[in-house]
């Protein structure tokens, strides 16, 4: 663990851009996910992302030790829907982690891509992370794009902040919302007790934008189709049930009790759509609904 004693310089500057300028090798993200975790104090108070450079402000920081992870190919099947020498789309499966982490050192999708791909995916997210421009949960199923080479990476990851590159999901919501459809525009940030959840934070919160609307309704639940745009951890899973229909399956944000036939929420990635880094085309993909969901549907259908 290291401690960093910082002195801004600069007036209203944003906490994250100045800790990831101040501090060699940090990135704005993980400078964002420091301050989230209130790593940073400034003046006796714990400092907020959202928080403004004053010159002469003395600034604290503690820095966790890198984990270490080995992060070695792995030949773990993949259902690939679009491949191409720029970008490599995945219908990752319930159950499979995006990249290592603490609990999850192997047995992820980047493994089965560093496989898949050999050297060719993009760096610009570091040795965990190799390739990928956005996350899906664990047991949300779908559609996920990966970079081959940082050009395409920096296109993409433009396209996520222009709200270009569109991700349109399928969940089975408890309860029945009233209209037909909707947007939920609330700021998410992390729980203020519980770090490992996210929730509707109007104050410190990132926007946060999500538009849904019915498929079809059944009795206690409705199936809904949910359109990001923007792409904050856990978004469906936190908006829906703010609005006080939660996921069904969905442990962390509704019932505590699991949904018999469930690994986890019922919520898959459907449909993406993106412009090709290179030839400039429009691209539409789509999966299906896997077994699971539809059998979700099949039972709550009665």
């Amino acid at each position: 663990m290291a401690e960093y004693h910082l002195i801004a310089d600069r007036a209203g500057e944003r906490a994250d851009a100045f800790l990831a300028r101040s501090i060699e090798g940090l990135t704005r993200s993980a400078a964002q996910r420091l301050l989230e975790e209130g790593a940073a104090v400034c003046g006796g108070k714990t400092w907020k992302k959202n928080s403004k450079t004053v010159p002469g402000d003395e600034v604290t920081v503690t820095v966790p030790d890198p984990q270490p992870v080995d992060v070695v190919p792995q030949n773990i099947p993949l259902d690939v829907v679009y491949e191409d020498g720029d970008v490599i789309v995945i219908n990752k499966p319930v159950g499979m982690v995006v990249h290592p982490a603490p609990g999850h050192p192997d047995g992820t999708l980047v493994n089965a891509l560093l496989y898949h791909c050999g050297d060719s995916l993009s760096g610009i997210n570091g040795q965990l992370r190799p390739g990928i421009v956005h996350r899906i949960d664990r047991d949300t199923s779908g559609l996920i794009i990966a970079a081959k080479n940082d050009r395409a990476h920096l296109a993409l990851a433009e396209q996520l902040q222009d709200h270009s590159l569109a991700r349109v999901y399928e969940a089975v919501a408890v309860g029945n919302l009233r209209a037909d459809s909707g947007t939920v525009d609330a700021p998410i940030g992390r729980h203020p007790v519980d770090r490992k959840k996210m929730a509707v934070d109007p104050k410190n919160g990132r926007a946060a934008v999500t538009h849904w609307s019915v498929l079809a309704r059944y009795p206690g639940y409705t199936h809904v189709e949910c359109r990001l745009e923007t792409g904050r951890t856990h978004q469906i899973r936190v908006h829906l049930a703010s609005l006080g229909h939660p996921l069904l399956g969905d442990v962390v944000y509704g019932s505590k009790k699991p949904y018999p036939g469930l690994a986890g929420q019922c919520l898959h990635a459907r449909k993406l759509k993106f412009v090709h880094p290179t030839t400039g085309k429009l691209v539409e993909l789509e999966c299906p609904l896997p077994d699971w969901f539809q059998a979700v549907l099949n039972k709550i259908d009665r």
